[in-house]
């Protein structure tokens, strides 16, 4: 069976474990990351003390990026000793009824370890394809009541991402602002330029990452395909037409 994996903020219960029967020790966390991540990428490990009814320990929250990456933890690790003297227990998180998450992407950073993993270093890539600086195009209202100290510094960026043995290719634009605390000091333009910058790539490449689901198939392998239903008008730009977009 396939498992689909999203460049998003892990929420379904399939992908979570709830890991108890855990015994305080210094490095608890780091050392049920290096037990657990041998069965997949992991968004998140988060261990905490058991409340003072359970009696003494801890237990963990352990996010899985795949379903089937999280089921293959659950059946081999319960009731295993894991790096303690005693057996833990682990579970795949039972379902809250009535409560619905807000879907997030994935920050830049975790996008990359993330293709990096399933489609290896040298499976795809990125360019940008404009970075421009839209400081001067603000609504006018938006100004009105506005002092020095309050500018900001806006850059909107394009970003491409490709996957060569896959044919694919996605892009995704998204705005990065950073304050101005001093307009008049050079130095700190500079500085909060490229704060702007960087952050405006970041998303922007994060965007990217929305479009494309990764299938993991019970042999290893991966396939790729592109969700069309998160497609943006720059999709149907041409490289011209983008590098122009803010003078269209």
């Amino acid at each position: 069976m396939a498992a689909v994996v999203e460049f998003r903020v892990p929420v379904a219960s399939a992908q979570t474990l709830l890991v108890w029967g855990l015994e305080p020790e210094p490095g608890l966390e780091h050392s049920l990351f290096v037990t657990f991540s041998r069965f997949g990428p992991l968004y998140s490990v988060r261990a905490h003390s058991n409340a003072a009814v359970a009696g003494p320990g801890c237990y963990a929250i352990i996010k899985f990026y795949s379903a089937g990456d999280a089921s293959r933890a659950q059946r081999t690790c319960n009731g295993q000793k894991l790096f303690q003297k005693s057996p833990v227990k682990v579970c795949v998180c039972t379902k809250q009824k009535g409560f619905q998450q807000q879907v997030l992407a994935l920050n830049s950073n975790k996008c990359q370890e993330l293709a990096n993993h399933y489609l290896g270093f040298n499976g795809w890539s990125s360019r940008i394809i404009t970075l421009q600086n839209v400081s001067g195009f603000e609504d006018e209202n938006e100004e009105v009541g506005k002092t020095p100290q309050q500018r900001c510094v806006r850059y909107l960026c394009a970003v491409e991402v490709l996957l060569p043995r896959h044919g694919l290719r996605s892009r995704g634009a998204a705005l990065g602002e950073a304050q101005l605390q001093k307009p008049e000091d050079p130095l700190e333009l500079v500085t909060t330029s490229r704060r702007a910058q960087k952050l405006a790539a970041g998303k922007a490449l994060s965007s990217a990452f929305q479009k494309i689901l990764l299938i993991v198939l019970e042999n290893g392998k991966v396939a790729v395909e592109y969700d069309s239903s998160q497609e943006e008008p720059i999709d149907s730009l041409t490289e011209e037409e983008l590098k122009g977009l803010v003078q269209v």
